[in-house]
């Protein structure tokens, strides 16, 4: 590889232009070669619908993904969590670093937990995930809250809050962290709670699927553990033919004997409706895959396992 300037896609919110820089610090300690960040606006940037309406999560991901086609920029870093499942065939997911927390968090009025919310409070999320299971959560526990779609990037969800127009939004740790903003959490929601969006806290690195000299130095960036949870997560989010933004909360975390010494894998996943009157919940334990198949088959099972419970008939419109 030459010591030419590798050009890193990036969306222009301070959340991206955040992990791309940290990312961009990575690539120059392992290539050696500068790494200058191209700043792409995408339409989940620029329009101002809710995020269901305008296919998802995945819209922030086009532009990205169009420019690197193009040879504008020389790879991308993604959110994995707004990533389709489907991948272009002349494009790689060239490295998943370490996960960063995966869980959500509260960002409250009076530095209030979730369960001493006062009753009708209100709490914005642009998530139906989010609202499915926190509104099953107050379901089962006699908490009466609102949730509230709203949109906008973490200055304008937390300022809902200072503003006194929300009692709480619901954030993701991992954001929060690569902003320096953690501090601002009042709560941190455990994943019994609520599951977290399959591949949240992760990190995508992508590039042309030709550039084997690339893939091969980003790959220096990849972790193993990282990359069979979420492909776990992800081949189960494909299974149930179910976009981005659907109520579908999974997580697979690796359980050891307390010696660092991994064992096996847990994979829970849950489809909801938003309002959280109807709920299914699976979760499967198996040794570690040690190949992508083996990750892959992970999520598909128990997928199969939710729509043979019923998961279909509380998506609303299914991904095709």
């Amino acid at each position: 590889m030459s010591d030419k300037a590798l050009r890193l896609g990036t969306r222009r919110s301070k959340l991206a232009m955040a992990q791309s820089g940290q990312v961009a610090e990575a690539v120059r300690r392992v290539t050696g070669r500068p790494v200058e960040l191209v700043e792409i606006t995408t339409y989940g940037d620029t329009s101002r619908e809710h995020l269901a309406q305008i296919g998802g999560t995945g819209v922030f991901v086009t532009a990205l993904r169009d420019a690197l086609t193009r040879g504008e920029v020389d790879f991308a870093v993604h959110s994995l969590k707004d990533l389709p499942t489907a991948e272009p065939e002349d494009l790689v997911l060239a490295a998943l670093p370490v996960r960063e927390d995966p869980r959500d968090v509260l960002v409250a009025r009076d530095e209030l937990k979730f369960t001493d919310l006062p009753r009708g409070a209100r709490i914005g999320t642009g998530s139906p995930r989010r609202m499915a299971q926190l509104n099953a959560y107050a379901r089962a526990h006699g908490l009466d809250i609102e949730t509230v779609p709203i949109r906008g990037n973490v200055d304008t969800r937390i300022r809902y809050v200072r503003d006194g127009e929300l009692d709480a939004v619901v954030l993701a740790a991992a954001g929060l962290h690569r902003i320096g903003r953690i501090e601002e959490v009042t709560d941190f929601l455990s994943v019994d709670t609520v599951l977290p969006a399959p591949g949240q806290g992760a990190l995508a690195i992508e590039c042309a699927a030709q550039r084997a000299d690339l893939i091969a130095a980003l790959g220096e960036l990849d972790d193993p553990f990282t990359r069979a949870a979420v492909t776990a997560e992800r081949s189960l989010l494909a299974a149930l033919e179910a976009g981005c933004s659907a109520p579908v909360g999974a997580l697979a975390d690796l359980l050891g004997d307390g010696q660092v010494v991994v064992k096996e894998m847990r994979l829970r996943a849950v489809v909801g409706t938003t309002d959280g009157t109807r709920m299914v919940q699976l979760s499967t334990t198996g040794p570690v895959p040690q190949t992508h198949e083996g990750a892959l088959a992970l999520g598909s099972e128990l997928a199969a396992e939710m729509l043979a419970q019923g998961a279909a008939g509380l998506m609303g419109e299914r991904a095709h």
